[in-house]
């Protein structure tokens, strides 16, 4: 069932071209959860047989990526925030909670971004929260952009060195999910004691 999806979401990449990626990435990145490795893999694999071009891939996917992000953002910051004001007390979010979270996110607002765009399961909801806090667009966008950028590079290029080994591509992905979430924590522990560093000065 898995491997005839995936061969169908192959099928469709290869009839859309880049902007099937785009679609795809654009839904992926938005409040639908849909796994982004069934997408750039194949992807990666047709830039090894010479059906697609990486760099096209890249841009497709990361402006379907900033696409889904924004909806989310958008979401958050028209609806969400109004909701909250007028019902939050109902699910216990009180209004003082909401100022923490501008607080929050205006001071450490882009590194949250970058590694959610990161984790797993969080990639897609990190907008959210973002978008509540009312969080700078600019710098919204370019720490999106930077950590969907290497998330969706690390995939075409599994796609693109391993092809259709499926049991190899889950062994790297697992590998490499690993690796990417002991970075994560060392670079929160670096971001953690630069910020007391800066506070004591």
């Amino acid at each position: 069932m898995v491997r005839e999806a995936a061969q169908y979401l192959v099928d469709l990449i290869f009839d859309w071209g880049y902007l099937g990626i785009f679609i795809l990435m654009s839904i992926e990145s938005s409040f639908i959860p849909f796994p982004s490795e069934i997408v750039l893999i194949p992807a990666g694999y047709l830039a090894s047989k010479g059906d697609m071009n990486i760099t096209f891939i890249m841009l497709s996917s990361l402006a379907g990526s900033m696409v889904g992000a924004y909806i989310n953002y958008y979401l958050a910051l028209k609806m969400g925030r109004k909701f909250l004001a007028n019902y939050g007390k109902y699910f216990f979010v009180k209004e003082n909670a909401l100022k923490k979270m501008d607080e929050y996110f205006e001071k450490h607002g882009h590194i949250s971004t970058f590694i959610g765009r990161l984790l797993p399961g969080i990639r897609q909801l990190i907008s959210i929260p973002a978008g509540l806090a009312q969080m700078n667009l600019a710098v919204f966008s370019i720490y999106t952009a930077l950590g969907a950028s290497i998330w969706a590079l690390i995939l075409v290029l599994l796609g693109y060195f391993i092809g259709q080994n499926e049991e190899l591509i889950n062994i790297y992905l697992k590998q490499i999910t690993i690796t990417i979430f002991v970075i994560l924590i060392l670079l929160i522990f670096w971001y953690i004691k630069y910020q007391k560093n800066r506070s004591v000065k």
